[in-house]
């Protein structure tokens, strides 16, 4: 039973966080190109790519649900729910799933909004996306880097 919650857990991490941190990952630069500074047509498609982007962000954001819940299943049926390693990595991913509710998300939401209805968009909130993004991204690659080495733990590798 440990092997298949271990494997449902990654195949639920790579499903569904993968997806999250690439789209969030490409979402600031798609605005900056749908909303050019210097007022140049953005082309027909560069709206839709913001809106695609964020839908991408939103559905695999709640499908993301299920890599926590997966992951304390096995970590209950491995017996390591109180070992460091997990524990941290537990507040990490919560840490990154707050980012991605408080401060990715919304504004995600506001920028659609700008794009789409042919607002300016200021190129410092695509900058601070881009950072918040990045904390988001780096909180993941961390609990990945855990989930992997697990330091301290008696369960081998």
């Amino acid at each position: 039973m440990t092997k298949l919650l271990l494997s449902l857990h990654v195949l639920a991490a790579i499903v569904a966080v993968g997806p999250v941190t690439v789209a969030a990952s490409m979402f600031p630069p798609a605005v900056r190109r749908a909303a050019p500074a210097d007022g140049a047509d953005p082309g027909p498609r560069a709206a839709g790519t913001v809106e695609l982007l964020h839908r991408i962000c939103r559905v695999y954001a709640g499908l993301g649900v299920l890599v926590p819940v997966l992951g304390l299943a096995t970590g209950l049926a491995m017996g390591v729910l109180g070992d460091a390693w997990l524990v941290a990595s537990v507040f990490l991913t919560a840490v990154a799933a707050g980012t991605l509710i408080a401060l990715v998300l919304p504004r995600q939401d506001e920028l659609v909004a700008q794009v789409t209805g042919r607002r300016p968009v200021d190129h410092r909130s695509t900058v601070q996306l881009a950072m918040f993004t990045g904390v988001f991204n780096l909180l993941w690659a961390t609990v990945t880097v855990l989930m992997i080495v697990r330091p301290g733990s008696t369960t081998g590798a």
